[in-house]
């Protein structure tokens, strides 16, 4: 067979196209001089100044792979922009001209010249340069602490923050003066490392009497099972219900095009990870649902740079075990599109012994995974990424990083989609509750090159509708559901006005009282959630504007879309089989089975929907590589939504996901219009060893205090210092057309084909 990087997208050609080829001279005009410095902004995080204690690095440590950050000119970043432009619009002559990452380089990326310059005093500090990326703005390079001390002029230290040990940089970076123009800063200068987007996982075991999953007494999820109905009115739904990937393909369109041989063939999804899984693991989803014969293939690689010692180890199964994440991520991607061609792309950040550090880079292995994939002569067609980290703990080396790698992936075709989070307005709490910290998104999904997905939750157990969208027993196959389920936002805390109405409340905020009284140690207390908000940093583009509601704002808003995630109460998981606990379609087998929920599912999905499109539109004689969905997905979204401005279309109600599978046959986009992110929050009103000092929680509405855990308990707003909490400020609702509670809301894959070939001016299908 075909090896399966080979079958991901051609080089676009060897020389970078006339219309976008532009000379440019040298910056670094100047005598490098180690005495004339400038310090450059916020290349060092504030937050370690909260530290309890601190320690210098030793002078002799190893920092690896380190990348020094370069920025291209300001004229030069308006003419990717434009040429990315036109790449996204079927009017241009360059519509779907992709370039390599030499021709990107060669174009928009810093000149030869000024790349000598850099080198050579990176060189002259004593470091060791491994390698210059094709994109010419970027340089890995590898030394010491004490080397670092001297060229940089910060101080690397060891900080004790909540009880756990950090590298950072102790203040912002200085260079010689001669190189502002051209240097960014340094990515590895601390190791405050993103977050996986899932929850922990749920074992569970099949109740024949109660027909659904229930957690393994003893389990983790067994400890939490009551927290499904805690307050208020029971609703009325026995055990835990596993969705399985014939429930998705249902739910969202798939089935049609699948019976038409759209199953991804031909298509590259690499998900990049910072951990293995066994690839048997993968193979079961695929017999047990009977996947396996629309062919696909799975491999595991480790993608190097380049150039140079590689900067991407293996990072193995270890005694804990496979990642949970990498399974999730690759078997979601292929229950959506199982003829695709699914690649684990995973570097650990430490060296092969397990413990010594092998990057000090801020994403550690799974931005250097995507860096290597975006930079490699054989790419993939789409890349998944479900890893977070709020803007406000990231420095502006890494934003300017992350932004242009995921430009650059833009530019050669690839479509990125990444998770926007399972906090709510908030990437950095997953598995927590919001606290010192208010709105924060994640920093991996505010690019606009990449399709940031969301996570909705299925309103038919809150609504008391489940008998109309799902069998009572599954299929031979596995699954249940019947047609499209209506929408609502993800929203696991009290905040879910939906979960509160329907348990008989007035509003969330009584709904949390409620809550209060009942669980005054706040075992139920969470902040989890699909994540959403405005960014710090990145501006709105155009193709943002053009649709129904779009936030009137300046910042590149988050989501775009959303598939789902997870479920109030835990009543809704979706099933992984991993190497201990196999999936079983049976449900009178008593096998155990592991249940996950997070954003690193419906972003895999979302992943396996664009295999779909880019097969078939290359069955129609178009490229099959798309780049970024998202400006071809809003520009769909306002045909069905409406504009910013003039009269809103019939099709908007019609498309409103609460229809479910009435009206909706036709839709391109389930609009999600009901329920809120709006998830808890905390303020510790003393101190203590674990808290020992008090910061402020902003845009957290308080509702009440817990005299167990000394805090206040509240809700998440946009107002930095709330008075009163309500649809105008709560963080946030959904509404008709865009929110950032859903993005534009979940899609109907086949529908959504045939609006994307007809954008792209397909030809018609050929007779028989």
């Amino acid at each position: 067979t075909t090896p399966v990087m080979l079958l991901a997208q051609p080089a676009s050609g060897s020389s970078t196209p006339a219309a976008i080829s532009r000379p440019e001279a040298p910056r670094v005009v100047q005598a490098v001089s180690n005495t004339n410095l400038v310090t450059i902004p916020r290349t060092h995080l504030a937050f370690v100044a909260q530290a309890t204690s601190s320690t210098p690095l030793a002078d002799s440590a190893r920092m690896s792979h380190l990348q020094l950050v370069l920025k291209p000119s300001a004229l030069r970043q308006a003419q990717m922009e434009a040429l990315i432009a036109n790449q996204h619009n079927p009017k241009s002559a360059l519509f779907q001209h992709w370039l390599t990452p030499q021709q990107f380089g060669d174009a928009f990326g810093v000149t030869d010249g000024d790349i000598a310059a850099v080198t050579a005093w990176l060189t002259a500090q004593g470091f060791t340069v491994n390698n210059v990326y094709p994109n010419k703005t970027q340089i890995d390079f590898s030394g010491t602490a004490g080397q670092v001390r001297q060229a940089f002029h910060t101080q690397e230290n060891i900080y004790t923050i909540n009880q756990v040990k950090h590298l950072a940089n102790a203040s912002d970076i200085s260079i010689p003066a001669a190189l502002k123009p051209v240097v960014a800063g340094v990515m590895g200068l601390n190791d405050f490392n993103p977050k996986a987007l899932i929850e922990k996982p749920e074992m569970v075991q099949w109740n024949p009497s109660k027909k659904g999953f229930e957690p393994v007494s003893g389990s983790s999820a067994s400890s939490q099972a009551s927290s499904q109905k805690p307050v208020g009115q029971a609703v009325s739904f026995a055990g835990r219900r596993a969705l399985m990937p014939n429930d998705l393909a249902t739910m969202y369109g798939v089935r049609a095009i699948r019976n038409n041989g759209v199953t991804g063939t031909g298509i590259t999804i690499a998900v990049v990870e910072d951990g293995d899984m066994n690839p048997g693991d993968w193979d079961n989803l695929r017999q047990v649902f009977n996947l396996a014969k629309y062919g696909g293939t799975f491999s595991q690689i480790n993608p190097a740079p380049p150039s140079g010692p590689t900067n991407c180890n293996d990072p193995a199964i270890t005694m804990y075990g496979e990642s949970y994440e990498t399974i999730s991520d690759a078997e979601w991607a292929t229950a959506i599109a199982p003829g695709a061609n699914i690649v684990a792309a995973s570097c650990t950040g430490y060296e092969a012994d397990g413990s010594t550090p092998a990057t000090d880079n801020f994403f550690g292995g799974v931005y250097l995974a995507s860096l290597n994939l975006i930079n490699s002569d054989t790419r993939p067609d789409i890349i998944s990424a479900s890893y977070g980290y709020g803007e406000l703990g990231t420095d502006s080396a890494s934003m300017t990083a992350i932004n242009q790698m995921w430009a650059q992936a833009d530019a050669e075709g690839i479509s990125v989609f990444v998770a926007t989070g399972d906090s709510g307005p908030n990437a950095d709490f997953n598995g927590g509750v919001i606290e010192g910290a208010g709105i924060d998104v994640n920093v991996f999904a505010t690019s606009p090159h990449v399709t940031a997905v969301g996570g909705t939750d299925l309103a038919d157990i809150l609504d008391g509708t489940t008998s109309r969208y799902f069998a009572p027993t599954p299929s031979v196959v596995g699954g249940t559901a019947l047609s499209y389920v209506p929408e609502i936002p993800w929203n696991e805390s009290c905040g879910n006005g939906v979960a509160a109405k329907s348990m008989g409340y007035y509003s969330a905020v009584t709904f949390c009282q409620q809550y209060l009284h009942y669980d005054p140690y706040g075992a139920y207390l969470k902040s989890e959630g699909g994540g959403g908000g405005p960014s710090i940093v990145d501006a709105k583009p155009t193709w943002q504007k053009q649709v129904f509601n779009a936030a009137q704002d300046q910042s590149r808003d988050i989501p775009d879309v959303a598939l789902f995630a997870g479920s109030y109460g835990k009543f809704t998981s979706m099933m992984i089989c991993t190497q201990y606990w196999p999936c079983t379609v049976s449900n009178v087998n008593p096998s155990v089975v592991i249940l996950e929920s997070g954003t690193s599912l419906s972003t895999p999905m979302f992943a396996g929907i664009q295999a779909l499109m880019d097969q078939g539109l290359a069955a129609r004689g178009l490229p099959a590589d798309q780049g970024n969905a998202a400006p071809t997905l809003y520009a769909l979204a306002a045909q069905e939504y409406g504009g910013p401005t003039g009269p809103m279309p019939a099709t908007l109600a019609t498309c409103n996901a609460d229809n479910g599978a009435t009206g909706t046959a036709d839709c391109v986009f389930h609009n999600v219009t009901r329920g809120s992110i709006s998830t808890s929050c905390m303020e510790p009103t003393e101190a203590s060893p674990s808290n020992p000092v008090l910061v402020h929680t902003p845009n957290c509405y308080y509702y009440g205090y817990m005299p167990n855990a000394e805090a206040n308990l509240g809700l998440t707003t946009t107002d930095a210092a709330p008075t009163a909490y309500g649809p105008g400020n709560k963080a946030y609702g959904a509404q008709p057309g865009w929110s950032f509670a859903a993005g534009l809301g979940s899609v109907n894959a086949t529908n959504l084909l045939i609006a994307w070939r007809a954008f792209n001016h397909a030809p018609p299908a050929a007779a028989h």
